[in-house]
Parts: structure tokens; C-alpha cells; sequence
């Protein structure tokens, strides 16, 4: 009896190839793929997949099994990269890794797997997947390692994509995961986690940025409407953001606000202008609500209005909220209200649900609510921010600012 082939997504790291060897060792037919995603200048210090091609081919050397390079490059120019873009010039900050997974690693890489004649996908991504028997669907959970959990960039996956993928490290905390890789000999048992967005690596975000986009300076504004410094365009900012303003130097004397650090609060593209306040805890980065669209829920309709948890980024804690959808059903836009408000919520950023561990989808944030009103780009403070800033209003809630995951 054939054995079942499984196509594995082989990224040079370590979680991928210890999900290859599990499967190896359960008895399945097992293929890697390596998946070449970027072509611009991929030779240079900052981004370089041959390395990762490398390792890639090393560990299946080790345990005995085909590897494949393919390139996915012009796909993932046009369904990721050019809306990563696209965003940045609206003034939102994109999540262009929750894009690749849907758009490259299950739909691109998955169709190329099954032409290969896989029956199922896997990758090293710590996330779970099962069949719930009552509904007969697929759900989506968390991995057990909570402090590595990557189900906040898996949740646009479909019933159709979960039905045909598995999470192999799901279960396993990393630390388990380092200790099969450096036991049975794999050359990247001890291989450092890649960070950032794979196609600028470790490069100068601006730099990048600027190669692509055409910005405008503009001015840099506190709460009062004070000019305090000058921006070198808005794409090159996001909410909540502390470093890079370049008015680290600038006192505001209202209440105890003197010497707190600026953040990015607001960015107003028609008038081409910065908004800073002072103070982590600063009533402009407090949001009691968001709206969100371009919904995507991982049963195929969306959950019952009702008490969930939220995240607004990555590695934050799930936040309680209440969840609305005012449209009609079907439609692709909702509303979350948090129990405690949420610091520094961004345009462009995903908002994702959770029922416990089970991740149930979300959407694209368009607009953080403060006191009930819009302030994803208002030309101006809102009514009563400006006067709660001066009297020295500095408590909220705590906030992290928007990480990037590992590459499975």
C-alpha cells in the first residue's frame, strides 16, 4: 500500500525541519519545498534565501528526503507585495505576513504540493488544527506553546486550506523542538528564529520603504496644534510608534507630562500631518473600540454577536470585547468593543477573535473608536482630548508594540 505523501514547507529553519523528521518518522511519504518568495536584491546582507537554501537542503540530506526549490516570486509581487504597498501609501500599516500565508504558503504552495501528488501540506508553524465533530468543520487553535503561538497570522486560512494542512510543532513548546533538532543531528538544531518581514529582513525599514513609495514632509503636531518637528512622510510611521520621531529633544511643560517620551498618535493625509503626544499612557492612545473589514472567518460565517477575546497586534494578551456586526449578514465589516481600552490601535493592523484557543478570524482594522467616535485620521483632536492632555492625563492600559513572527 502506497504510503500518503505529505509536501512539507522547507524554510531552512528549525520548526520546519522538525516537522519534516516527525513526519518521516510517523511513516508518511515526505517532500520539501523550499519556497522562494523574493527576488529583488536577494543577494544582499539583509535578505539572502540561498543561505536559507542551504540549511534547507542540509536537513533533508539528513533525513532522507527530496527537496524542491521553487520560485513563487511573481506570485507573491502581485498578491502580497503590491498590496503591501498600496497600504502604506493610504497611510495604514499592513501585516504583510498574514497576506503571504493565505495568499503563497496555503494557496500557491498548497496547489503546487497538490500537483506534486500530496494529499496534505505541513508547516512549522505552532498553531493546532482539528476536526470538530458536531459541525464537522475545521477549527484553527492556538499552539501550545502560548509564548510562540502563530494562529494570529493563520487566521484568514479556509475550511478548504485547513482540511488539507497540518501543524506538526503545534503541540510541542520550542524548547522540545531545539531539543529533537540538536538529538538527532540536524545541521540547524541551533539556528537563530528569523524575524522581520522576509522581504526586508534586517534591512533600514525606511530605506526600503523610500525606494517604493513617494512621500512629502510635513509637520509634526502635539494636541494643542504646536508644531514641534517635521515628519519625511507618513508612510514611514505607524500608531504608537516611539522611535524615529526625531523630537526626542522637545519638552511639553503641561501637567507631568514634562520629559515623557513622543509617540505617533495620528497621521492625517490631507493635510499631510504628524500627530505626537507625550506619554505611553496618553488619552489618544487609548481606544475603547475598532472597526474592522475585509472579514475573513475560518468556519465561513461569521460567530454569534457576543462576549470574545481580541487581538489588535502580535504577542498581546487577549484583550475581552464585545463583538457587533451592524452591517448586513454576510457582510464583511464588524465592530469590537474591549472591556479595558487598547493602546495604539492601527489601521492596517488585523484584529483577530478568539473562543479560548480556538481562533475564529478577523479582519483589517480601519478605524480605532475613542469615546465612541473615529480617530483613524482626524485632521484635528477629538472634542475633549486636547483639554484631558493638558491637565496631565497619563494613566491607560498598557500596549506592545507590533511584533514580527518567526518564518515557520
Amino acid at each position: 500500500m502506497a504510503k500518503e505523501r505529505i509536501v512539507v514547507g522547507l524554510s531552512g529553519g528549525v520548526d520546519s525541519a522538525v516537522t519534516a523528521w516527525l513526519l518521516k518518522e510517523q511513516g508518511f511519504d515526505v517532500v520539501g519545498i523550499f519556497m522562494k518568495n523574493w527576488e529583488d536584491d536577494d543577494d544582499s546582507e539583509y535578505c539572502s534565501s540561498n543561505v536559507d537554501f542551504v540549511d534547507a537542503a542540509a536537513v533533508a540530506d539528513v533525513i532522507g528526503i527530496d527537496i524542491e526549490h521553487v520560485n513563487f516570486a511573481a506570485q507573491y509581487r502581485d498578491r502580497v507585495f503590491a498590496e503591501f504597498l498600496r497600504e502604506y501609501q493610504v497611510g495604514r500599516t499592513p501585516n504583510p505576513d498574514i497576506l503571504c500565508n493565505a495568499e503563497i504558503k496555503f494557496k500557491a504552495f498548497l496547489d503546487h504540493a497538490m500537483r506534486l501528488g500530496a494529499n496534505r501540506i505541513a508547516t512549522g508553524h505552532y498553531a493546532r488544527v482539528r476536526r470538530n465533530e458536531q459541525s464537522g468543520r475545521h477549527e484553527l487553535l492556538k499552539g501550545s506553546d502560548t509564548s510562540k503561538d502563530q494562529s494570529y497570522f493563520l487566521h484568514r486560512l479556509t475550511q478548504s486550506q485547513l482540511a488539507r494542512t497540518i501543524f506538526p510543532v503545534g503541540d510541542l513548546r520550542k524548547s522540545e523542538v531545539r531539543r529533537i533538532a540538536a538529538q538527532i543531528g540536524l545541521p540547524n538544531a541551533r539556528k537563530k528564529d528569523s524575524t522581520g518581514i522576509c522581504f526586508i529582513g534586517e534591512r533600514p525599514f525606511r530605506k526600503f520603504l523610500n525606494r517604493y513609495i513617494a512621500n512629502q514632509a510635513g509637520p509634526i503636531k502635539e494636541p494643542q496644534g504646536r508644531v514641534i518637528g517635521e515628519h519625511v512622510g507618513l508612510s514611514f510611521y505607524t500608531i504608537g510608534q516611539r522611535q524615529g520621531l526625531g523630537i526626542g529633544g522637545i519638552k511639553h511643560t503641561h501637567g507631568n507630562q514634562l520629559h515623557q517620551p513622543w509617540f505617533c498618535a495620528r497621521k492625517d493625509l490631507p493635510s499631510n500631518t504628524l500627530w505626537a503626544v507625550q506619554g505611553h499612557g496618553h488619552p489618544w492612545l487609548q481606544y475603547s473600540g475598532l472597526r474592522a473589514e475585509n472579514a475573513s472567518w475560518v468556519s465561513g460565517t461569521p460567530p454569534l454577536a457576543g462576549t470574545l477575546a481580541a487581538k489588535t497586534r502580535y504577542r498581546q494578551s487577549d484583550a475581552e470585547c464585545e463583538l457587533r456586526c451592524p452591517d448586513a449578514p454576510g457582510a464583511a465589516a464588524f465592530e469590537l468593543w474591549f472591556a479595558q481600552a487598547q493602546w495604539a490601535v492601527t489601521p492596517g493592523q488585523s484584529a483577530v477573535l478568539y473562543a479560548g484557543d480556538v481562533c475564529l478570524g478577523g479582519g483589517i482594522i480601519g478605524a480605532g473608536y475613542q469615546n465612541g467616535m473615529s480617530s483613524s485620521m482626524s485632521s484635528k483632536p477629538l472634542d475633549g482630548f486636547a483639554a484631558a492632555a493638558a491637565g496631565g492625563l497619563a494613566a491607560g492600559a498598557a500596549g506592545r508594540d507590533a511584533g514580527a513572527p518567526g518564518r515557520a
